[in-house]
């Protein structure tokens, strides 16, 4: 389901296995909750890990966009200048983890670096 945008929270259902998972997830686009009811074991922990992937990877994206804010709202090469390899390799890094593309972060890491090379 390509239009689901977050899991909100997952509640246990009262089922007498207590194996049952009911996942409220919200859509964006429609403004309201959709409830899925997974099938097998394997669709409940796929949801599961999904889940904790999608909040460390908005957690690491958020921090990309707070560094790049950072050093584009720099007036002082110097400063800039000291801030551009850890900007580079924090790009890589995600870039390997596949948090964001490979190209994204060469567009990005680029565009670092004319702003820095035309501060003063």
């Amino acid at each position: 389901m390509a239009y689901l945008n977050d899991v909100i929270k997952i509640l246990f259902t009262d089922w007498p296995d207590n194996k049952k998972y009911n996942y409220i997830c919200t859509c964006k686009k429609k403004k309201k909750s959709i409830f899925i009811m997974a099938n097998h074991k394997s669709s409940e922990k796929r949801i599961r890990q999904t889940t904790a992937r999608n909040e460390g990877n908005k957690y690491y994206a958020k921090t990309m966009r707070n560094a790049l804010k950072t050093i584009r709202a720099s007036t002082s090469k110097k400063e800039a200048e000291e801030m551009l390899p850890k900007m580079d390799s924090m790009l890589d890094r995600l870039a390997k983890k596949k948090i964001i593309h490979s190209k994204k972060a060469a567009n990005l890491k680029s565009s670092v670096i004319k702003h820095v090379n035309t501060l003063k």
